[in-house]
């Protein structure tokens, strides 16, 4: 007779838990991996949000430290009292800006240190931020790359040694996201059919870049093209550069055409209304918003960034274009909300790539077999 497996508790770090791609990725192993296989708790050095809703499974602890600007340091000694008082078996920090609780980690004895990186500084070029990592890949058992380029900056110039070093892409869950009939999502002023809709979901932050998006719409309507009169544009998601998206768009007279209502919980919904997905970031790992898009049979249009080029092919599974250039990108979208053709067959070939290498349930047994090592 076998014994049964021993739970093991794993212990999240990440600097805030709110609506964005990463949180979306502790959102799928909360949820999917085996419940009595491994207990999970959150801890983020500032805030946690209503994104915690999401969270299906009831046992699951949130931790707040309300981090102020600046250095971590102030809260070391309260961080190592956490980790000595919950005994995790695994500590899972994400990102930079969590990684330097790994020395503290060591200091409290925690067994099993696991580092995870879904995006870098723009270019990874931050001379601070790499000896930074240098300086705390000695305290970390095994590292996280969600995508080739972050892959091979950990290994080669951060020093990671390849069997200390996994290659883990982000993925969905095809069927949540299968294509259907578009329907108007609640709130929503535009009608799927009736309008060209264009689309982005993300954290509205300076490095997603959905203000060169505003950008290029505006020049797309300005172009006077047959199908720019039905042109209108979707940006779901909340974050600090709300603001200046909506100036750009209210100084040009198109704030009508638009649609910003925060995050949502139907995306699945909201992405069947779309006829194109964009993608305008400065900097990405593998972004579960193009995988996502990609699943519900979207034409994605994005910035050659991360592992973007790999996921978008030009022509193929859709689009690539320069960040910033303005007039590119709206010829682009022009040419999207021209041709319901190109939805139909480019978006048929991005939903077959994704079923085949990003399908949710084998990210999912990789992190198990990471986690329970």
């Amino acid at each position: 007779m076998s014994e049964p497996v021993r739970q093991r508790h794993v212990l999240h770090c990440l600097y805030s838990f709110e609506m964005g791609g990463l949180e979306n990725v502790i959102i799928q192993l909360v949820n999917r991996l085996p419940a009595d296989e491994f207990a999970h708790t959150v801890l983020a050095l500032t805030t946690i949000g209503e994104y915690r809703a999401r969270v299906t499974r009831t046992d699951v602890k949130f931790i707040a430290l309300g981090k102020p600007p600046g250095h971590a340091v102030r809260l070391y000694p309260r961080i190592l009292a956490l980790l000595r008082e919950i005994r995790p078996d695994v500590v899972h920090t994400c990102n930079m800006a969590a990684l330097e609780i790994a020395p503290l980690s060591r200091l409290a004895g925690v067994r099993r240190h696991i580092h995870a990186e879904h995006g870098l500084d723009i270019g990874g070029d931050n001379a601070r931020h790499l000896f930074l990592r240098r300086l705390y890949r000695r305290f970390t058992h095994h590292q996280i790359a969600v995508s080739a380029d972050i892959h091979d900056y950990l290994h080669r110039r951060v020093g990671m040694p390849l069997r200390k070093l996994s290659l883990i892409a982000n993925g969905v869950d095809p069927a949540v996201f299968a294509p259907g009939d578009a329907a108007p999502v609640p709130g929503c002023p535009f009608a799927p059919g009736r309008h060209r809709l264009i689309g982005t979901v993300g954290r509205l932050a300076a490095i997603k870049n959905q203000v060169f998006l505003a950008r290029a719409f505006v020049r797309a309507v300005r172009s006077g093209a047959p199908e720019a009169r039905d042109l209108r544009l979707l940006i779901v998601g909340e974050g600090e550069m709300r603001a200046d998206i909506e100036a750009i768009l209210r100084r040009e007279g198109m704030l009508d055409l638009a649609w910003l209502p925060g995050a949502r919980d139907d995306i699945p919904a909201i992405l069947r209304m779309l006829d194109c997905f964009v993608l305008p970031s400065y900097s990405e790992g593998t972004p579960l918003a193009i995988l996502e898009a990609m699943a519900a049979g979207l034409p994605v249009i994005a910035t050659p960034v991360g592992c973007v080029p790999d996921l978008v092919k030009e022509g193929d599974t859709g689009f690539l274009t320069p960040p910033d250039d303005d007039e590119t990108l709206a010829a682009r979208l022009l040419a999207c909300a021209a041709s319901r053709e190109t939805k139909a067959q480019v978006g048929a070939r991005a939903r077959a790539r994704v079923e085949r290498d990003f399908n949710i349930a084998h990210t999912m047994e990789q992190y198990r077999e990471v986690f329970g090592r």
